[in-house]
């Protein structure tokens, strides 16, 4: 009988799980809604119940499962599995490791939801299985996750990684919701580059994106795509920052691939081909040379098969 691993990925709306097999193929995938009443207090309940409930529906036997992995957002202790806060999802001083284990009977092993997604696309996606690899997910907010040979970097305390709050811009910053102003998730977001449009359009009523009703990032991209002047300003000012932020890190850490996730990676090579000249103009010429971007390709089983592997891997 093969062994499964169960991947778990948190979010502040839906909660991804799946059975995943030893060589990383999804065996079966669901979702249940992110219950956030009570301090988020009843998420750990509802997980052991559903995958109990899969297993019963599938017809397998509970043994089948070997271990847990988690991705869930906010700032967590890896060691322990303790959530010090994520605010999206109501927890604050939460042992989701204990608790979750406490439900399952297995072991759990946790980290962060853009850790899971780099790991997941590095084993089975757009990172080709390649040791160095840093992987940005822009979304709702800017997450990251750097992998140096064939591990995520965690740091002293799990702050590893936190490229979404680096700070662009030192003084006169948008407030971020970590508290600081200025920081990438400002610009590079799917909110961000909103922001920045709005701020736009009112400078510039000609502009199509004047005539939308309300601003996305997705049409955003979508007018740069058809020329428009204004909008091309936003990407160009979007990838100016996000490519320094970017070209910093890889000097660090000299990654072979660049994975870019999230909603906003959708735009493809509206994004790609002026965020790598900005990255280009910034990084030192072996690192540019070294690193090959990329569009992260498992979309959301990132979270589900990255969280497989930290399991097997725990």
């Amino acid at each position: 009988m093969d062994k499964w691993y169960v991947g778990v990925d948190i979010g502040g709306t839906t909660i991804k799980l799946g059975f995943v097999t030893e060589a990383g193929e999804i065996v079966t995938k669901w979702e249940i809604p992110t219950d956030t009443n009570n301090g988020g207090r009843n998420i750990t309940i509802h997980i052991g119940q559903a995958i109990k409930s899969k297993c019963s529906e599938l017809n397998e036997s509970y043994d089948r499962l070997q271990a847990i992995g988690v991705g869930a957002p906010g700032f967590i202790e890896m060691k322990t599995g303790f959530i010090y806060q994520a605010v999206n999802i109501g927890w604050k001083d939460f042992a989701l490791k204990d608790e979750l284990e406490k439900e399952t009977g297995l072991q759990v092993t946790v980290d962060n939801d853009a850790n899971i997604a780099a790991l997941g696309e590095m084993w089975k996606g757009a990172g080709d299985g390649a040791a160095d690899l840093l992987c940005v997910t822009l979304g709702t907010g800017v997450g990251g996750g750097l992998v140096t040979n064939g591990q995520i970097l965690h740091g002293v305390n799990g702050m590893a990684g936190e490229i979404g709050h680096l700070t662009s811009i030192p003084e006169g910053g948008a407030p971020c919701n970590c508290g600081k102003t200025g920081c990438l998730e400002t610009i590079a977001s799917a909110t961000g580059i909103a922001r920045l449009a709005k701020e736009a359009i009112d400078k510039n009523p000609q502009t199509t994106l004047a005539n939308k009703a309300e601003v996305t990032s997705k049409e955003v991209f979508e007018a740069a795509a058809e020329g428009d002047e204004v909008a091309l300003e936003v990407v160009d000012e979007v990838c100016f920052h996000l490519g320094l932020a970017l070209a910093n890190i890889a000097n660090t850490v000299n990654p072979a691939k660049i994975v870019i996730g999230g909603g906003v990676s959708k735009a493809g090579d509206h994004l790609l081909n002026p965020l790598a000249r900005e990255f280009n103009r910034f990084a030192l010429g072996r690192v540019a040379s070294g690193a090959e971007f990329k569009i992260a390709s498992l979309g959301n089983d990132a979270g589900i098969i990255g969280g497989a592997w930290l399991a097997k891997q725990g």
